[in-house]
């Protein structure tokens, strides 16, 4: 049985193999992270989305992150996803560049699609007990190994463009973790090592070291020039930060020639060598102060009863609540059926940039990247209650919420949990951090909640929500 979608029939645009295994894939029976949920595109519009113009294929791309591979899981629609990805890299608009949610700088098309593929078949290589997914849906992934490599092998060599030959051999040399396709090996390993042990993307190179030491090579060059690199940048960056040191100018002018990091902005945690997985922990012990929603106030300008909020859940790095992140303005008018009542902009140049608005009915201000929402701020006072795994996240005692969110299972795993320069936690498990607003003499809580690159607040939230009081 097929599901030839509309969109899907409408639809010549895609290269002849991708257009028929689109067609002919039944993805009603294929869901993926969040099928069916309102706002959220289903995978043949997501895989369509990849060749449109573009703001589409930006949002379609991050969609393919956060639908088909959320938080390194592979789903019913990741693998047969996976093939029509890996049938799109040929098109000629994949030459395209363009900045991505999950990378800095700009890079083709062709080579962030090479990344995806390199995630999911990082993914592949794992475990079901590692929670990348059911038996099934792993099997699938792994099935798909040996066709991917067959479309990918081509974009490995000298000819194509750098970032894309660094792509198409991250992703090999992760495929090649499949013993039926160890036979090739051979051919790969010399350019692993010559070009992405080499990279300028720190990722790139741990997958170098990592898959050549299964393979059996000697990486002690490797290693140690890494940590000589490493050693060499911090030492760097300390007399770059002493104004009276010698040699500061000289320090500050070479940190300043170094390339660019090109590393994923959240990569698998588990690329940092040295480190292990957490000692299994007892049962959980829930805070002694469950967050408590404050009580309401009927005088003006306090806060809420909880019967006079809205009632909001949240998907992680999905959206929040009718909102989807990636939403245009428009699309967030009409989720939320409620006019801003401020926005601001920033000037760039001849370019005026839509930084937030403030939705004052609704209690929401949406911020945003490039004129899409990446960051939902939840008034303390009126916003909606907003929940996760029934906790209330809005309009409730500072402390409280600070303290459930260090103790849950996810704050144990290394780096999920930082604090902002403000002492705001930040939980890079849930894309959630928590700011506080005053009511009288009291703080509450003010979710917010984050795309992955948004995860820095001092350096991602506009001026404006650093004053929010």
């Amino acid at each position: 049985m097929t599901n030839e979608t509309p969109t899907a029939r409408l639809d010549d645009s895609l290269p002849p193999t991708a257009q028929a295994e689109l067609t002919g894939t039944d993805w009603a029976a294929l869901p993926h992270f969040c099928t069916g949920r309102h706002n959220v595109s289903d995978t043949p519009d997501i895989l369509i989305g990849v060749l449109a113009g573009p703001a589409r294929r930006v949002r379609a791309v991050g969609d393919l992150y956060r639908l088909l591979l959320n938080q390194e899981r592979v789903f019913p629609a990741t693998a047969p996803a996976a093939l029509i990805v890996a049938a799109l890299l040929g098109d000629p608009r994949t030459v395209a560049e363009d900045r991505w949610e999950r990378r800095a700088g700009r890079r083709p098309l062709r080579a962030e699609l090479l990344n995806w593929l390199a995630s999911f078949a990082d993914t592949a290589r794992r475990d079901v007990e590692e929670g990348v997914g059911t038996a099934r849906d792993l099997a699938a992934a792994r099935a798909a190994r040996p066709v991917l490599l067959a479309r990918i092998a081509v974009f490995c060599e000298d000819g194509n463009d750098p970032q894309v030959r660094e792509a198409a051999l991250a992703a090999t040399a992760l495929l090649l973790a499949d013993p039926a396709l160890a036979p090739a090996v051979p051919r790969y390993a010399p350019a692993v090592r010559a070009v992405l042990a080499v990279s300028v993307d720190s990722y790139y190179r741990w997958i170098a070291r990592e898959r050549l030491a299964a393979w059996g090579e000697d990486i002690a060059g490797l290693l140690a020039a890494e940590a000589e690199h490493d050693a060499a940048l911090a030492r760097a960056r300390v007399l770059a930060d002493d104004p009276w040191g010698e040699g500061q100018e000289e320090v500050s002018r070479w940190l300043a020639e170094q390339p660019e990091e090109t590393a994923a902005l959240n990569p698998p945690c588990r690329w940092h060598e040295g480190w292990t997985a957490p000692a299994q922990a007892g049962p959980y012990e829930p805070s002694r102060e469950t967050p408590v929603p404050a009580p309401g106030a009927r005088s003006p300008g306090t806060v809420a009863r909880q019967g006079e909020r809205a009632e909001w859940t949240f998907t992680p790095y999905i959206g929040v609540g009718p909102l989807h992140f990636g939403m245009t303005m428009k699309e967030i008018t009409a989720a939320l059926g409620d006019q801003p009542t401020v926005a601001s902009h920033t000037q760039d140049g001849e370019d005026r940039r839509l930084d937030f608005a403030d939705f004052t009915a609704s209690g929401i201000r949406a911020l945003f990247d490039g004129d899409r929402l990446g960051c939902v701020a939840v008034n303390a006072l009126t916003g909606p209650q907003v929940r996760w795994d029934a906790a209330p996240l809005t309009g409730c005692v500072l402390s409280q919420v600070e303290d459930w969110l260090v103790r849950r299972p996810e704050a144990q795993r290394p780096g999920s949990l930082t604090y902002s320069p403000a002492g705001d936690p930040v939980s890079s498990e849930l894309g959630l951090a928590i700011r506080s607003q005053r009511s009288g003499d009291v703080l509450l809580t003010r979710p917010l909640f984050l795309l992955h690159d948004w995860l820095d607040l001092w350096h991602s939230l506009p001026r404006d929500e650093w004053d929010y009081r």
